[in-house]
């Protein structure tokens, strides 16, 4: 027989070892989530002028995407530790002509973003401060790596994959795609007389095609970044039937890009993820952090099929190897 002393004595180490595993499931499931941190112009908003994005591997590396110009330089406390810049085109709004000396300057349908980072960039600029390697496809590699070198910079930070290609990163694949819209270097990133000449040509050199970029993660997520683009074949037979994206970061904002209609049938019939982040919207969308009504954002969130996810600024979504944000998301 047990004695009730010695029955006791079990309950109780039985009981703790049950209090110590639940402690422990939230710390371990937090430690495989994918981090997604929108870098807006206004706190807790998603404006007119937002496309970076950082994204954290669950082994701590951070990866800014399109730091543009709502990012306040290399110093923006957001930022935190950047490992890796991807660039997926080189027009100002996303390489970053100009930035935000802080955030919440200006309204949220036109920002302050009055300091200029010219002739080097916001993104050339955040990466030489944090020592991180900008990966790019096309013939980007070459322009940034010249930007590097004149800042006093590593070149062979800046790193190239093509198309078909991959290249790991602080334990992220990430490879480019094809993207549908232009990528020419406007004048005012350039020097001397050739910047004179395309200038008054009134024409920016190529850099060849734009990009999109797919990741895939420690965790095993796998996530398509649309860039700037319109509707493409590949969406399905690259994004979808070969590397089976689960989560998208898709732009919306028309005009120069997918609107909310097309991006809709994007993601419902071609890349079929199973969550979406919009991007790239190009109207203040919120107003106090929720959608407001009439905007391209209500549109393209009431036509997809999946979970739709609002990038407001400074609020950071976790994303499980499945896509299902598992906190942040409202």
């Amino acid at each position: 027989m047990i004695s009730d002393t010695f029955r006791n004595r079990i309950t109780g180490a039985a009981l703790a070892v049950c209090a110590l595993s639940l402690a422990w499931q939230p710390a371990m499931a937090d430690n495989h989530v994918v981090k997604v941190t929108p870098l807006g112009s206004h706190d807790g908003e998603f404006c007119s002028r937002d496309r970076a994005l950082v994204f954290e591997d669950p082994n701590g590396t951070r990866i800014l995407y399109d730091a543009g110009r709502t990012v306040a330089g290399p110093d923006d406390p957001r930022l935190g530790k950047i490992d890796v810049v991807l660039v997926s085109h080189m027009h100002g709004d996303h390489v970053g002509d100009q930035r935000i000396r802080e955030t919440n300057e200006g309204t949220c349908a036109s920002p302050d973003t009055g300091v200029s980072t010219l002739p080097q960039s916001n993104t050339v600029d955040i990466a030489l401060k944090h020592d991180a390697m900008i990966v790019t496809g096309s013939e980007m590699p070459a322009f940034f790596a010249a930007k590097l070198r004149d800042a006093g910079g590593d070149p062979g930070m800046s790193k190239l994959v093509r198309f078909g290609g991959e290249v790991t990163v602080g334990g992220v694949a990430i490879t480019t795609v094809p993207a549908v819209h232009s990528n020419g270097v406007s004048p005012s990133f350039l020097t001397g007389p050739l910047a004179e000449y395309l200038k008054a040509a009134g024409v920016g050199a190529s850099v060849g095609p734009p990009t999109g970029y797919v990741l895939k993660f420690s965790n095993g997520l796998v996530a398509y970044l649309s860039g700037d683009t319109g509707i493409t074949a590949e969406q399905k037979l690259v994004v979808n039937d070969h590397y089976g994206a689960l989560l998208t970061v898709m732009n919306i904002g028309d005009t120069f890009t997918t609107g909310p209609t097309q991006a809709a049938y994007v993601i419902n019939e071609l890349v079929q993820p199973s969550s979406v982040i919009a991007s790239h919207a190009n109207e203040p969308a919120t107003e106090g952090g929720e959608v407001k009504a009439g905007t391209r954002t209500a549109l393209f969130r009431d036509r997809v099929t999946v979970p739709v996810h609002v990038p407001l600024s400074g609020r950071t979504m976790a994303f499980d190897r499945t896509a299902k944000c598992v906190s942040g998301c409202g």
